[in-house]
């Protein structure tokens, strides 16, 4: 019981030092600013890996993540967690590249093989599911990592990606379906 109470502590602590770094942030302080990248750019980083499944690019759209963040940190009036805020402004930019892009070519973004032998193509791992979710197709990809990870509604989704409802409901269930195939 005290161990939890223990933990409950600490996070509260976190959130606190979360909305100082924050506040000081959008007074101007660089330092303020390092820590939140310090504290959020592993989860930004995960969320940029599992939409463009391609560490490079995920990289440079981390960074990405945070110049804007940066630029518009004015803008967060704390109606929701920074975190929340980070995540939907990576997840826009994430989508935008892809809009802006999806008239070229994206076959040099490698996407990685999954294993060919029955044991490695099991759920036992989390790499397993990494690497199936990689080869999603890239819509249905971003939909499923939007919906089923990040917690978005469709109307959300379709709002954020400029597609219909119906559409975004349609690839959450082609991924869940593919995922499937693949995992099972």
């Amino acid at each position: 019981m005290s161990a939890n109470l223990i933990e409950l502590n600490a996070r509260r602590q976190l959130a606190t030092e979360v909305e100082e770094w924050v506040y000081e942030a959008q007074t101007g302080s660089l330092s303020a600013f390092e820590n939140l990248y310090r504290h959020f750019k592993g989860r930004i980083y995960a969320l940029c890996l599992r939409m463009c499944a391609n560490e490079a690019l995920a990289e440079e759209l981390m960074q990405e993540s945070f110049v804007q963040a940066w630029r518009k940190i004015g803008t967060f009036k704390g109606e929701s967690q920074f975190g929340t805020w980070l995540h939907r402004l990576s997840s826009n930019l994430v989508i935008s590249y892809f809009r802006s892009n999806k008239n070229r070519e994206l076959d040099g973004l490698e996407v990685p093989e999954l294993p060919s032998n029955d044991e490695s193509l099991q759920l036992g791992s989390r790499r397993d599911l990494e690497l199936a979710i990689a080869q999603l197709p890239v819509k249905a990809r971003m939909v499923l990592v939007m919906h089923d990870i990040e917690g978005m509604a469709h109307h959300e989704i379709a709002e954020v990606m400029s597609i219909s409802t119906g559409t975004c409901k349609a690839q959450l269930h082609r991924a869940r379906n593919l995922l499937k195939e693949r995992l099972l």
